[in-house]
């Protein structure tokens, strides 16, 4: 799959494949087209090529078809004036409503199944425009999943998140993948966290797949400093993740540290 903005080619020659039932990682630097080839996946960019689902090629369903089976949690989705949370989680059913009939019972238990996996029970009432950029992130997410499909896209899903709500939301899409049997692809720009949660890693470099593989075959040291452009280390962990750490051109060892003769004094 080659995809691109007007004339101009942003992802060439891309063969991907989720895993069913796994979780699928794209990293790589700004730019390199990881965004970009995930808009192509759930058709919100021009491709040519094919991108098919259990075998059949989407350009065969129809829109409301497609949003059955396939959702995707975007970057950037503009804040709906006037909704409550649960008022927004209610727009992911749309693609199973038919016109203005009201919610069954189906589409009530999505929501409120929604709500708790993404732990928003105690703001289900709150106006959305009340919410902090961390919260409003949740609240997308639980529309996704209120969408009740086979395969979950996040694209960066854990921006504006705190250390505590990326982790919890990073266990969520473990589990989601290993006791819900949701496809998943997610764009991350953390490296240690790709590799925490990913069963397959995909490296993007200047719009081309550079690797595809488990985490510790794709990230090695070498492999990462030549795409990113920076020294990098890699260390395998005792927990089976990975510790990517960079290094800055001008950083200090212990020993030159320890040639400054004075300490650096300040005074009221």
């Amino acid at each position: 799959m080659s995809v691109s903005y007007g004339a101009a080619p942003v992802v060439t020659d891309a063969t991907v494949e989720l895993l069913p039932g796994g979780v699928t990682a794209l990293i790589g630097p700004n730019g390199s087209g990881k965004s970009t080839l995930l808009r192509g996946i759930c058709r919100l960019a021009h491709t040519t090529g094919t991108v098919t689902l259990d075998g059949v090629d989407t350009t065969a369903l129809s829109p409301r078809a497609f949003a059955k089976r396939l959702t995707v949690l975007a970057q950037q989705r503009p804040t709906p004036a006037g909704l409550t949370v649960t008022e927004v989680v209610e727009l992911g059913r749309h693609p199973h409503r038919k016109g203005f009939s009201r919610a069954d019972h189906a589409s009530q238990r999505a929501v409120e199944r929604a709500i708790t996996l993404t732990g928003l029970d105690q703001l289900q009432d709150r106006p959305v425009s009340e919410l902090s950029g961390g919260q409003l992130q949740r609240v997308w997410l639980a529309t996704c999943l209120a969408q009740d499909t086979d395969v979950l896209l996040l694209d960066e899903p854990t921006t504006f998140l705190d250390l505590k709500h990326q982790m919890s939301l990073l266990d969520l899409i473990r589990d989601l993948a290993d006791h819900h049997e949701l496809t998943i692809g997610v764009v991350l720009h953390d490296l240690e966290q790709a590799a925490d949660i990913a069963d397959r890693v995909v490296l993007v470099s200047e719009g081309r797949i550079a690797a595809v593989g488990a985490p510790a075959e794709v990230m090695t040291a070498d492999r990462l400093s030549d795409v990113f452009g920076v020294p990098i280390e890699v260390h395998a962990l005792p927990s089976g993740g990975l510790a990517v750490r960079a290094q800055r051109a001008g950083r200090r060892t212990a020993h030159q540290v320890e040639e400054y003769a004075e300490p650096l004094l300040l005074s009221a």
